[in-house]
C-alpha cells in the first residue's frame, strides 16, 4: 500500500488536517463548507484504514450518508483511491439491510471487501445498523440525518473496543443536534476534536488552483474572485451558512430568562458609581480624595468580608461616558464553582480614577488568581497599565468574533451545568438577555438597553464571559517568605569596625568578601 507522506500532494492541506486528526484522535468533528471536498478525503481515510492488516491498526469501515446517492458515491470514491494505492479489493457488491424494526422494507447497501480482511460497508442511516459492528465509522452531513443524537449514540459505543469516529457536516440551523455537538466541544464537555474549515479557507488552501489544474486551466486570482462572488451569489441568503460555517439562526436569547434566574443569588452584591461630567474637571487631589472615600465606604467592608482561602478572577468591560465599567469579580470555590464575590459598575467615572478603583480591588482580593479585560479603544490604557502592574496573571483582550466563539460556548454550558452564581439584579438580568446570535456566534447586537441612569450596551454580560474565561486561564500562583540570614544579624558585643580585622569580620557575616575569597591582606 502507498504511504500516505507520499500523497500528500494529492490532497489540501485542510483534507491532510482532516485525514491526520483521524488517526490521532478517537472522535473527530468538521464543520465545512460544502463544495470542499472533505468527503472525498474522508473516502482515502476509509480505504486506508481497511486496506491496512489488523495488527498495525487496520479495520473495518462503516460510511453513513442520510441517502442512497452520497452512499454509492462514497464507495465510488473509495474505489478510485484504492487504485491510486494499488490496493488489492473486491469489486463492489450490493447488498441489503434487513432492518428487525422495518421488515417490510430492505435498504441496499454498498461493500468493499479488501485483501487485508476488513471492508467498507456503506450503511443506511439508522442507528441499528451498527449493532456488533467494530472500526471507523464516518457520519456524513450529519446535521441532516433524521436521528443524528441517536446515530451518534450507536457509533460511540465502537469507541470502547478501539474503533474511530469521523463526523462530518455543514451546519443545519443552530438549534441542530450537530450544531450542538460542536458548541459541547467548545465549551469543553465533549473531548473530542474539533476541525473547521470556511469557503475562505479552502480557497486559501488551494481549492480554486487544484479546479484549475484538474480543468487543466490556467489558475489567476482575477479567477479565483469571479468563482467565489459566482458560488456566494448562488447560494445567496443561505451563504453564510453553507459556505461560511454559520449555522441560521433561530429566535430568542442565547440564555434564556429561567437560566438566569435560576442562577441569580441574593448573596452577590452589586455596587454602583456614578457621577456628572463635573466631577473630571475638579482639581486631582479632590477627585483622588473622593475616589479612596468611595472605595473605603462601598468597596473595603465587600472586600473584607471575602473567603481568605479562596482564589478570585475578574473579567472587565470598559466605558468612560456612553456605556459603563463592569468589574465582575468571582470566587473559585473547592467544588469549582464560579462565585459571584461583587459586581462594580462605574458610569462616567474618569480615566485615573477608574485605575485607582480597580487597582484598590485587585489589591484587596485575598488570593488574586487571574483577570481579563476589555482593551478596545478607550479601554487598552487601562488593560495596559493593569498588565504593567499585575504581570501576565492579566490579560488585554481584543474582542472579535474568534474570541466570542471560542469564550460563549463556555459561559452558557457554566449556566446550564449550575457552576455559576450571578447577583439578582434586573440590569444585569436585561445585559446577559441581550446575549443573541449574530453570524452564528454569541455577542452583543448593537441595540442597547436603558437603565435609570442611561444606557446600557450588555455591558455585565461582556464582564461575565470575561470573568468566566478567566477562571478558565492557565495560570500559576506562586508566593515566597524570606528567610533572615543569620550573618546579618547582629550578635551581641559587636566590634566596632574601627580596625581593619574588625571590618572584615563584619563584611564576613553580612556574607561578602574580597575578590580573593581571603581575609586580610597578601604582601608582595
Amino acid at each position: 500500500m502507498a504511504d500516505q507522506r507520499s500523497l500528500s500532494g494529492i490532497f489540501l492541506s485542510y483534507q491532510s488536517r482532516l485525514m491526520a486528526s483521524v488517526w490521532e484522535n478517537p472522535v473527530t468533528v468538521a464543520e465545512k463548507s460544502r463544495r470542499t471536498g472533505y468527503s472525498w478525503a474522508a473516502s482515502f481515510v476509509g480505504d486506508l484504514a481497511a486496506g491496512m492488516a489488523q495488527a498495525v491498526g487496520g479495520m473495518d469501515v462503516f460510511y453513513m450518508g442520510y441517502n442512497l446517492e452520497m452512499a454509492r458515491e462514497f464507495i465510488d470514491y473509495c474505489a478510485e483511491h484504492a487504485g491510486i494505492m494499488q490496493a488489492v479489493v473486491g469489486e463492489v457488491q450490493e447488498s441489503f439491510f434487513h432492518d428487525p424494526d422495518r421488515p417490510e422494507k430492505d435498504v441496499k447497501v454498498f461493500r468493499m471487501d479488501f485483501a487485508s480482511g476488513n471492508k467498507v460497508l456503506a450503511l443506511p442511516s439508522v442507528p441499528r445498523a451498527l449493532r456488533g459492528m467494530q472500526g471507523l465509522v464516518i457520519i456524513d452531513e450529519a446535521a441532516f440525518h433524521d436521528d443524528l443524537e441517536e446515530l451518534l449514540k450507536a457509533a460511540l459505543a465502537l469507541l470502547m473496543w478501539g474503533g474511530k469516529v469521523l463526523i462530518i457536516s455543514t451546519h443545519n440551523g443552530d438549534t441542530n443536534p450537530f450544531n450542538l455537538l460542536v458548541q459541547d466541544i467548545l465549551s469543553g464537555r465533549k473531548p473530542y476534536k474539533l476541525l473547521r474549515t470556511t469557503f475562505d479557507d479552502a480557497l486559501r488552501d488551494g481549492l480554486f488552483r487544484k479546479i484549475c489544474e484538474k480543468k487543466g486551466e490556467e489558475w489567476t486570482q482575477v479567477k479565483e474572485d469571479a468563482w467565489r462572488s459566482e458560488i456566494i451569489k448562488f447560494y445567496g441568503d443561505a451563504a453564510d451558512e453553507e459556505l461560511f460555517c454559520i449555522p441560521s439562526p433561530s429566535t430568542g436569547t442565547y440564555i434564556p430568562l429561567p437560566l438566569i434566574e435560576a442562577r441569580s443569588s441574593d448573596d452577590a452584591p452589586v455596587i454602583r458609581w456614578d457621577r456628572k461630567s463635573e466631577f473630571a474637571l475638579l482639581p486631582e487631589d479632590i477627585r483622588k480624595m473622593e475616589t479612596l472615600a468611595f472605595c473605603r465606604d462601598e468597596i473595603m467592608p465587600v472586600l473584607d468580608g471575602l473567603n481568605p482561602n479562596d482564589p478570585y478572577v475578574f473579567g472587565e468591560d470598559f466605558g468612560r461616558s456612553g456605556d459603563l465599567t463592569v468589574i465582575w469579580v468571582m470566587a473559585i470555590g473547592k467544588d469549582m464553582k464560579r462565585r459571584t464575590a461583587f459586581v462594580l459598575e462605574l458610569r462616567n467615572i474618569p480615566f485615573e480614577e477608574q485605575k485607582r478603583v480597580l487597582f484598590f480591588v485587585l489589591d484587596g482580593l485575598p488570593r488574586f488568581r487571574a483577570g481579563k479585560m476589555d482593551a478596545r479603544g478607550n479601554g487598552q490604557y487601562l488593560a495596559e497599565v493593569t498588565v504593567q502592574r499585575y504581570g501576565s496573571r492579566v490579560e488585554a483582550v481584543m474582542l472579535s468574533e474568534a474570541w466570542y466563539r471560542e469564550n460563549m460556548p463556555p459561559l452558557k454550558a457554566a449556566f446550564e451545568d449550575g457552576m455559576l452564581s450571578l447577583p439578582r439584579d434586573r440590569d444585569i438580568q436585561d445585559d446577559i438577555r441581550a446575549l443573541k446570535m449574530v453570524r452564528g456566534v454569541a455577542r452583543i447586537p448593537d441595540a442597547r438597553t436603558t437603565d435609570k441612569t442611561g444606557n446600557r450596551h450588555g455591558d455585565a454580560a461582556i464582564a461575565l464571559a470575561m470573568a468566566v474565561a478567566a477562571s478558565r486561564a492557565d495560570t500559576m500562583e506562586y508566593s515566597f517568605t524570606t528567610i533572615p540570614n543569620p550573618l546579618r544579624a547582629k550578635p551581641e558585643g559587636a566590634v566596632s569596625g574601627d580596625w581593619p580585622i574588625e571590618r572584615e569580620l563584619m563584611m564576613e557575616r553580612a556574607g561578602m568578601r574580597d575578590a580573593s575569597g581571603l581575609r586580610g591582606k597578601v604582601r608582595l
